[in-house]
């Protein structure tokens, strides 16, 4: 079983501190890789990469930079693929990203599968790359058959595998895998799992990503109010169930979305080893 997990670039003293903390913590199981955010427009582009080093030069674990390539220039790009080469990395997570609200000219890159054929010419076998996977399709794709006919075009463009935006509904998921898998792909899917913690953060994110909160557990969650200790237990217990079922069918690589807190995605995890 591969486990990985994810973190965003702090962009505090502190929150670089605790971050330090969180990553000594999750060292400790051993995952496959650290991936790390990256901000459209440069918000965060120079701390990822502070990150994404510090990770790699310290943690003995993998480092895997994201990069999204709407807003950039392949120049750009190309520098910074050199730089983390030069670094010992050789995973990437390549994502379109965001299309800035306003924005005209979203530069070089229209798509993720462009990058990643980019990446292939420029670099050939030396990244490992991994693109996204939404089973309850992208918030902006026409419909679920031209998201699926996107992915392929990432696959066929040289990607080596993929991670999915969160999901708590694994017949999502299996569907997904089904449907791709009948295009010929058989790339490994590992499956993003999002603990649960707090209602509105969660609401506010779903929103974003187009990823659903089940009826039901919507409406347990709306009870605890500020009580959080109950809504955490709740949301460790539903987000366990999903990843024991997704284990019990076949899953054996797991994608966590820490929020750079080691709690409870190391719970998580320590209960699928």
């Amino acid at each position: 079983m591969q486990l990985s997990f994810e973190f965003f670039p702090p962009r505090t003293d502190q929150g670089k501190l605790n971050l330090k903390q969180v990553r000594q913590e999750l060292s400790a199981i051993k995952p496959h890789y650290f991936s790390t955010t990256f901000g459209a427009g440069g918000t965060t582009q120079e701390a990822t990469l502070e990150t994404v080093l510090d990770i790699q030069a310290n943690d003995g674990v993998s480092a895997a930079p994201h990069l999204s390539c709407i807003d950039s220039e392949k120049s750009k790009i190309l520098a910074l693929l050199s730089q983390y080469k030069a670094a010992g990395i050789n995973r990437i997570v390549a994502l379109r990203g965001d299309i800035p609200s306003g924005v005209r000219d979203i530069g070089d890159f229209h798509y993720a599968s462009e990058l990643v054929a980019f990446i292939r010419h420029e670099f050939n076998d030396h990244f490992h790359i991994e693109v996204a996977a939404y089973p309850e399709m992208h918030p902006q794709a026409k419909n679920m058959n031209t998201d699926i006919q996107h992915f392929a075009n990432k696959m066929k463009a040289g990607a080596n595998s993929a991670i999915t935006q969160y999901f708590y509904n694994a017949d999502a998921y299996f569907r997904f895998v089904d449907d791709v898998q009948k295009l010929g792909i058989d790339a490994p899917i590992t499956p993003g799992i999002m603990p649960i913690t707090n209602h509105t953060q969660l609401l506010r994110f779903s929103n974003m990503c187009g990823s659903e909160i089940p009826r039901w557990i919507e409406k347990r969650l709306a009870v605890f109010g500020d009580d959080l200790e109950s809504l955490s237990a709740f949301g460790l217990e539903v987000v366990d169930n999903l990843c024991d079922q997704l284990k019990s069918q076949g899953v054996e690589n797991f994608h966590f979305y820490t929020m750079n807190k080691s709690q409870p995605s190391l719970q998580l995890a320590k209960n699928l080893l």
